[in-house]
């Protein structure tokens, strides 16, 4: 389902195009995972599920360099823009997702069933069991421009070299085609675009100025194209959300180191 590396090289780049900005931002939406309270804050509201991705920010000690250019990025977002409009998430909650698993109504679904978790967990641990990395070969993916997703602003991901990609590639098969993963009700639902979100959309007033968001975001690019940020994967742990501001983990779900 995943593309191969030269087509998901070009499908990126042009993602990262003044043009591409102006028409996804046309069709962007208020983000259900952020509602107003009576206060007339937006605060993040309960959307539980599982992941697989690298630690977050503050756990992350390999790429703090990394992860202080992307909040710097993200807080200048955050001074921009309209709070009720750009929701930004936890600074220290940055993070890549390597594998989406479940979420939502397909978690409260799944968890109905007896022993749901446990058995997802060792269906995660058998599927890093049965990947075999490629040994003293870093995973090295570099920042390639701000991303417009329908309901989320980020920075889109493009790998460094094509044995990056493909570990990547070949991981993520491991997670998906394993038969205890796809009995537990689990299938790839989206091609690979990796990305790092910054912040989900709340209110979308009628006289949003998309031209000028759109030139925001083109010189966003330019700061960060200057010096590309990398990020070297190092680690991938599977996580549980209560919405999208935490990820967290017990000492023995299961991780693997690259």
């Amino acid at each position: 389902m995943d593309d191969t590396y030269q087509v998901y090289v070009n499908r990126v780049a042009r993602l990262t195009l003044p043009e591409a900005y102006l028409s996804q931002l046309e069709l962007i939406q208020e983000s259900p995972k952020y509602k107003p309270q009576p206060s007339g804050q937006r605060v993040a509201v309960p959307f539980p599920g599982y992941t697989i991705m690298t630690p977050p920010a503050e756990e992350d000690l390999d790429n703090q360099e990394f992860y202080q250019t992307l909040q710097t990025v993200q807080q200048q977002l955050s001074q921009t823009l309209d709070p009720n409009f750009f929701l930004p998430v936890p600074p220290d909650s940055l993070h890549l997702t390597l594998a989406d698993l479940i979420w939502d109504s397909a978690y409260r679904d799944g968890i109905q069933t007896p022993n749901f978790e446990k058995n997802l967990q060792s269906a995660i641990a058998k599927s890093f069991e049965s990947f075999e990395p490629v040994q003293d070969q870093p995973i090295r993916w570099q920042v390639f421009g701000m991303i417009v997703m329908t309901r989320a602003l980020g920075v889109c991901l493009v790998p460094r070299d094509e044995a990056s990609y493909n570990q990547i590639l070949q991981f993520r098969r491991a997670v998906y085609q394993n038969h205890n993963v796809i009995s537990s009700g689990i299938e790839q639902q989206y091609h690979l675009t990796a990305h790092i979100t910054f912040g989900y959309f709340g209110e979308i007033s009628t006289d949003l100025d998309r031209q000028q968001l759109s030139q925001q975001l083109s010189q966003l690019n330019q700061q960060l194209l200057d010096s590309p940020p990398e990020l070297t994967v190092k680690k991938a742990e599977l996580r549980k959300f209560d919405d999208m501001t935490r990820y967290y983990r017990a000492t023995d779900w299961p991780v693997i180191t690259f």
